[in-house]
């Protein structure tokens, strides 16, 4: 019998057509919702707290949020009906991979792979404060990186971090080690000369993994032998470093408390003035024109100088800062310039977070929803991050945070937080405890 060619070609293409769909995966299920009943559930936007409240969450985000309803066979239910469910919250100013030790031996000491282990524990301790999200500003070695990586990898209890690697400093300033002499030439991993070494800095650091790049624009508190309202790198070097992250994709957050640091450092075009402890007229008008946001880190100007165990070199320092940064805070934000939260957490203890709030609200004189908003919306625009985290919104992560009580009433009970979700997996559940 004669067969056509084209009898054999169509048979060899079904054949191929019927292995190729036997290989095929099954398709996956699709995941289980989740329903959070909440008792009432706060509007980051606008201060209103509506109550009994639904949020339905399907994987790592959520999918609605209104009126509480009947949950369909399937849904994993999570009772909070008798809390005020919220976004978690963003420190954007954190050093998860250091600890609260100033012991000048203790800094000598400590390798990246030390930093790295620090930072396990003060990665998880910092979800469970409520700090769903945090930028790390500042690691040795890149210890950062490896530390987000893990996290994301789901090995790790952490926040969602963005990190910054080694900051960028001037030799002898405040991002440098200055704490051994001539005959040992120990220089930071983040210290650039001239803008041609600052290009290149900013270039590894991202080659290295850096999500953000970190500028010391002055000297510091917590350095031996500079003086924080000293000016370090040039207004020509920041331009230069700014113009590099910004065009690579990266936003720029500079250490400044001096005035002249903090207006070059927002006339160069960071993004965000760390600390700011001496801002004065003249710079809190060029950051507000500019848009550039001011993450005061308040908390820890009360803190340290009374509960730090500074050595001499740094208690003095400690001292003047505190005695002027408040009365500076307050003038910026009477003058609108826009406010992250971030605290320099590991100045004081991780976990903490949150004791920035009451210091904005009850010293600086904010209303607790700008406080809140400013670990919430601010915090996730300085950080690109608006899509993702900031409110409680469709489509964003399912980042989600409850506490027995109105936190616009009193903004302290944010430091005690009972339940965490972070991508839709609770990491802590006190409410249900029995």
């Amino acid at each position: 019998m004669n067969v056509h060619p084209a009898f054999y070609l169509k048979l060899l293409l079904l054949l191929i057509a019927t292995t190729a769909a036997a290989q095929q995966p099954a398709k996956a299920a699709d995941p289980q919702r989740t329903v959070i009943h909440a008792g009432h559930v706060l509007d980051v936007h606008t201060g209103h707290t509506a109550a009994n409240q639904a949020i339905v969450i399907s994987g790592d985000k959520i999918i609605s949020v209104g009126v509480d309803e009947p949950a369909r066979a399937g849904d994993k239910e999570i009772d909070l009906r008798t809390m005020t469910v919220l976004p978690g919250l963003i420190d954007v100013h954190t050093h998860i991979t250091m600890d609260t030790n100033f012991d000048p031996y203790h800094e000598l000491t400590t390798t990246p792979i030390k930093e790295a282990l620090i930072g396990v524990r003060n990665a998880r301790t910092t979800l469970q404060a409520g700090f769903t999200t945090v930028r790390n500003v500042g690691a040795s070695g890149y210890a950062d990186v490896a530390l987000r990586d893990d996290i994301n990898a789901g090995n790790l209890e952490g926040p969602h971090m963005q990190v910054s690697g080694p900051a960028l400093g001037i030799t002898g300033g405040h991002c440098d080690d200055n704490l051994l002499p001539f005959e040992y030439h120990v220089v930071a991993d983040g210290v650039a000369d001239g803008v041609a070494a600052v290009q290149a800095k900013v270039r590894q650091n991202i080659k290295y993994g850096a999500d953000l790049i970190k500028v010391c624009a002055t000297g510091g508190v917590l350095s031996k032998g500079d003086d924080p309202q000293a000016s370090q790198y040039t207004l020509e070097e920041m331009k230069a470093i700014v113009a590099d992250a910004h065009r690579l994709g990266r936003r720029v957050a500079a250490h400044a408390h001096g005035a002249q640091g903090a207006q070059w450092a927002s006339e160069a075009g960071v993004d965000s003035v760390e600390h700011g402890s001496y801002i004065d007229d003249a710079t809190i008008a060029v950051m507000k024109k500019n848009g550039t946001y001011l993450v005061p880190t308040a908390f820890l100007e009360t803190w340290l100088p009374v509960y730090g165990n500074l050595p001499p070199f740094y208690q003095q320092k400690a001292k003047d800062v505190s005695a002027v940064a408040f009365q500076n805070y307050r003038k910026a934000i009477k003058n609108g310039v826009k406010i992250a939260l971030g605290t320099d957490a590991a100045v004081y203890p991780h976990g903490m977070n949150a004791h920035e709030l009451d210091v904005y609200v009850n010293e600086l004189g904010m209303t607790p929803l700008a406080a809140i908003q400013s670990a919430t919306l601010n915090a996730a625009d300085l950080m690109g991050w608006s899509d993702r985290v900031g409110s409680l919104e469709p489509g964003k992560w399912a980042d989600i945070i409850a506490v027995p009580g109105d936190p616009l009433a009193d903004v302290k009970i944010l430091e005690n937080v009972p339940f965490v979700m972070k991508s839709g997996v609770v990491y802590k559940d006190e409410a249900h405890k029995k």
